[in-house]
């Protein structure tokens, strides 16, 4: 299944802020765990996962420190900051009512019969 561009990157946001709230991560443990909450639906690469935790970092939603991995390579960690768990809540918050809006129009219809099927 393909997942439209708008979508994915409404859900980055809140995916990455949820991620970080499990604990200190860095980059490649985030994509793959990304990959991992959605069954392999959602595939990120690097070039859309680094500018959101630039820009996660400038807001002050999460903070980030080098470190090594074990093999001695510098490796950059994210973690969550009091400011993220916020916007996290606010992101909870509006989702919510999002899920519950589209949950009533799905159950209210009969079955989606296709145009022209």
């Amino acid at each position: 299944m393909h997942i439209g561009k708008d979508l994915v990157a409404a859900a980055a946001t809140p995916l990455v802020l949820g991620i970080l709230t499990e604990g200190e991560s860095y980059g490649y443990a985030i994509l793959q765990r990304v990959n991992t909450l959605s069954n392999g639906q959602l595939e990120w690469s690097d070039g859309m996962l680094y500018p959101l935790l630039h820009r996660l970092e400038r807001l002050g939603q999460i903070e980030a420190a080098w470190g090594s991995s074990p093999t001695g390579r510098p490796r950059k960690h994210y973690r969550l900051s009091s400011a993220g768990v916020a916007a996290l809540a606010e992101h909870r918050r509006q989702w919510t009512v999002v899920s519950e809006a589209l949950s009533r129009v799905w159950d209210d219809r009969s079955p989606f019969v296709p145009v022209g099927a």
